[in-house]
């Protein structure tokens, strides 16, 4: 199951091609795949936003969001077995300093509060840049019809019934008009949602959003660290058992993946923030309901790359992509699972669960929260 999957491809008309590599590229976590990524465009992704925006000084207080205090530590980081990828492993002794992070993922209302202040329009509202997207696929894909590079994003599209998981284009379809304002299309609405996740934000509109309000994303260290919450070597941020005592502790698929999520924990798409318990340091949903962005360079095998024999002391992450499997995407890793991590499929609802995503693509089931060190001020 890579991205040189000719025979999918080749059924698909030019566009569909080129959103099947850029589909392949951002889902790649929940398969074991690597390869070193292109310098030019891991310097791309390093400029602040693709786009800038009027940053306020002043946000505006709805913008504001509950931070706490999570004392530094050393922790035993990664996973000790994994079901179907080996990006996590091994473990390996990581030290992090003293920071705060949000109590939650963070909210429809606090992006919509940045986008009132700023005016900042996402990626997934603008057109596709065809000069910066053809870096990321094969050369020699052909340009889409415009009227295919329109602005749009990908959504879960459940099947109706059972299908191969092999193919990821069975469940994620490329939607004109989806963006944060609209997560599922154009059709959809997160009026009512305010307390919702936001969703359908890329890398550069989650850069955006925490330094406009004098944050920063999270580096994979501090996030693994704050998830696991003081728990040492557990697999899940509450203990080994996945639902202790028959308590669903997260938002996670239940059923039978793709097509039937029978909704066992309450919900069968996103849920609200503080759906289900704080883990010991009173954060909320650090597994399971959106994977949450991180700071960090994905590359498959960097725990093997910087395993040494004492402890990594803050770690900040690679200095560019490694992704065999997708050598064209730039990718940043986003830790946690979402609602649509099943143990059939991707048992990734754990604080070790880690994949990468695109740098300049949303998805339905994608957010984060931001964190500030105590030597950082606004």
């Amino acid at each position: 199951m890579k991205l040189s999957n000719h025979k999918m491809l080749a059924r698909c008309r030019c566009w569909q091609v080129f959103f099947a590599a850029v589909l392949w590229s951002i889902l790649a976590g929940c398969q074991y795949v690597s390869q070193h990524g292109n310098a030019e465009l891991n310097n791309l992704s390093q400029q602040p936003v693709l786009q800038e925006a009027i940053y306020s000084s002043n946000p505006l207080p709805d913008a504001s969001a509950e931070m706490l205090s999570i004392p530094g530590g050393e922790f035993t980081m990664g996973a000790a077995k994994q079901s179907n990828t080996n990006d996590a492993q091994p473990l390996h002794k990581v030290k992090v300093p003293d920071f705060q992070m949000d109590a939650t993922e963070v909210t429809n209302a606090q992006f919509a509060a940045f986008v009132k202040a700023t005016g900042y329009k996402t990626i997934a509202e603008t057109p596709v840049n065809w000069e910066e997207i053809k870096l990321l696929v094969a050369p020699g894909t052909p340009k889409p019809a415009d009227a295919d590079l329109q602005p749009g994003s990908l959504v879960f599209n459940a099947p109706k019934g059972s299908v191969p998981l092999t193919n990821m284009a069975r469940w994620w379809v490329w939607m004109k008009g989806a963006d944060w304002k609209h997560p599922e299309g154009p059709q959809s609405s997160i009026v009512g949602k305010e307390n919702y996740p936001v969703v359908q934000v890329a890398f550069a509109d989650a850069q955006a959003y925490a330094k406009w309000v004098g944050k920063r994303l999270p580096t994979e260290a501090e996030w693994e660290f704050a998830a696991r919450g003081g728990k040492a070597k557990k697999e899940f941020a509450w203990g080994n058992e996945l639902t202790p005592n028959g308590k669903y502790m997260a938002n996670f698929f239940q059923g039978d993946f793709p097509y039937n999520n029978i909704g066992s924990d309450g919900f069968t798409g996103l849920a609200p923030v503080k759906s289900f318990p704080a883990n010991a340091y009173g954060l909320y949903d650090m597994v399971g309901n959106v994977w949450e962005l991180c700071s960090d360079f994905y590359v498959v095998e960097d725990f093997q790359n910087s395993c040494h024999n004492g402890p990594e002391n803050n770690p900040r992450g690679p200095a560019k992509t490694n992704d065999p499997g997708d050598p064209y995407a730039v990718k940043h890793v986003s830790k946690g699972g979402s609602f649509l991590c099943s143990e059939q499929y991707c048992s990734n609802f754990k604080p070790s669960g880690r994949q990468g995503t695109a740098y300049d693509s949303g998805l339905s089931h994608t957010g984060f929260r931001c964190v500030k060190s105590n030597t950082e001020t606004h």
